[in-house]
C-alpha cells in the first residue's frame, strides 16, 4: 500500500467489474463485526453504477478499494447514502472518509433541498455522519417508501425491525436536514486533504 496514489470517483459501467468483490467483502465485514446487513445482489450494484449513483474507489493500477452508493425516495424528498464499504488493506487510512464526503457532496449537489438519511451500526460511520451534520432521529423522521424498506428484508435483523414496527432496530438512523444544518453542507475539506498529504496513501 505504500505510495499507492488513490483515486475516488463516480462510478461508472467500467466498474461493474469490482461489483463480485464489493458484495463479497460488504458481507464479510458485516460478519466479522457481528452485525446485520441487508444484502445487495450483484444486479443493484451494477444499476447504481449504471445510473451514477455510486462512487468508487481505486489504486492507479486498477485495485479495488471502497465503494458507496447513494439513493433518492419520495420523488426526491430523501436521499439515502448507503452501502459504505473499503477493502480491509486500506482501512483507517482516511478513504472511507473520502468517499463518505463525495457521495454526501454529490448528494446535495443533485438533490439541494432533499434530508439526506443513513442507516448504520457501525460507530465509524456515525462518526463520519455527525461531522456532516447528520444527527439521529427515529426511524419515523425518515423516508416511508415501502421500496427501501423492503431492501431491510435480507437483514438477518428484520424480525426486529416488524416487531417493532419499523419504530426501531439495532441500527441508528441518522438525518441531515438542510434547512437545520446549512452550516455542514461538506466535511472540512482543506484540512482533511492536507491530513492526507503527511500519510503514505494520497487520495484523490
Amino acid at each position: 500500500m505504500n505510495n499507492q496514489l488513490i483515486f475516488v470517483r463516480i462510478a461508472t459501467i467500467n466498474d461493474i467489474r469490482y461489483v463480485d468483490e464489493i458484495i463479497k467483502e460488504t458481507e464479510a465485514s458485516a460478519i466479522s463485526r457481528g452485525t446485520g446487513i441487508a444484502r445487495r445482489t450483484p444486479e443493484s450494484v451494477a444499476q447504481k453504477m449504471r445510473d451514477g449513483k455510486a462512487v468508487i474507489a481505486l489504486t492507479s493500477s486498477g485495485q479495488w478499494v471502497g465503494f458507496s452508493y447513494f439513493e433518492s425516495w419520495e420523488q426526491g424528498s430523501f436521499v439515502s447514502n448507503s452501502g459504505l464499504i473499503v477493502a480491509p488493506q486500506y482501512r483507517n487510512s482516511g478513504v472511507a472518509r473520502s468517499i463518505k464526503d463525495r457521495v454526501f457532496r454529490i448528494s446535495r449537489r443533485m438533490y439541494p433541498n432533499a434530508r439526506i438519511f443513513s442507516i448504520t451500526s457501525g460507530t465509524a460511520v456515525m462518526k463520519m455522519n455527525s461531522q456532516l451534520g447528520f444527527m439521529p432521529v427515529a426511524f419515523s423522521e425518515i423516508t416511508k417508501d415501502e421500496q427501501f424498506w423492503e431492501g431491510c428484508k435480507s437483514c438477518p435483523n428484520y424480525d426486529i425491525l416488524q416487531r417493532k414496527n419499523k419504530c426501531n432496530c439495532l441500527c441508528t438512523a441518522m438525518l441531515f436536514d438542510p434547512l437545520v444544518c446549512a452550516d455542514h453542507s461538506i466535511l472540512p475539506g482543506h484540512e482533511f486533504f492536507q491530513r492526507y498529504l503527511a500519510q503514505q496513501v494520497n487520495i484523490i
